[in-house]
């Protein structure tokens, strides 16, 4: 479940800001601010995930809370909405780690997709204790999620295949590793890996090292 604050002095913005969050899955509101030290106050009193932070609060900008809030809540994410599109408030944004920049007047649609892209960074990152470079590059990414997927998958990747160890995992409710896909599927253990490799790079699977008996640990994967 993704917490949600929003800090925004318009009542009337606010509210529609939170009518947009009630049409998401997996996500909540914690709180809302009217100005600034609301916003921080907030921050300090309930755990929060992401903060919708309006630029033109009455007593400090949002852009100038930035960096207090990177310094102080390294772990919350900020999506800036604001009426500005002057340079000098939307370079400071990228430099001061917003997730996200959306210009009022805010459309559903535009809204959705900057959640869920937090959303999806925030799982990729919990599910794995280490990430491979495309991982990382989806980190990093501002592409929207699932977008281009269809035309992007990697050499050696079959979309019939990867749809059938999706299946596969799907029913495996306590894991499967890469020997034992390989046979269900007919496939070679490195073959079966390939495919579990890559649903981890794409956020759709994840997997955990789990011991034996005699000690020796197994990489385990789950559908997300």
């Amino acid at each position: 479940m993704l917490k949600v604050a929003i800090a925004e002095d318009d009542f009337r913005v606010a509210s529609i800001h939170e009518q947009f969050l009630e049409k998401l899955d997996h996500v909540a509101l914690t709180g809302k601010a009217l100005n600034a030290k609301e916003a921080l106050h907030l921050l300090e009193t309930a755990e929060t995930d992401l903060l919708l932070l309006d630029n033109y609060l009455p007593d400090r900008t949002g852009l100038s809370l930035l960096p207090e809030i990177r310094e102080r809540w390294p772990g919350t994410d900020v999506i800036l909405i604001t009426a500005s599109t002057e340079k000098e408030v939307v370079e400071p944004a990228v430099r001061y780690g917003a997730a996200d920049y959306i210009v009022k007047p805010v459309t559903f649609e535009r809204f959705k997709s900057a959640v869920e892209k937090v959303q999806k960074r925030r799982k990729l990152i919990n599910s794995n204790h280490e990430l491979t470079q495309d991982m990382i590059d989806q980190v990093f990414s501002d592409q929207r999620p699932q977008e281009t997927a269809p035309t992007l998958l990697p050499k050696g990747i079959d979309p019939l295949t990867l749809q059938k160890v999706k299946d596969m995992l799907r029913t495996q409710i306590q894991g499967i590793n890469a020997e034992e896909l390989g046979q269900n599927m007919g496939a070679s253990r490195t073959t079966a890996r390939r495919y579990l490799e890559y649903l981890i790079s794409s956020g759709e699977a994840k997997a955990e090292l789990e011991y034996g008996i005699v000690g020796r640990p197994e990489r385990k994967y789950y559908l997300v």
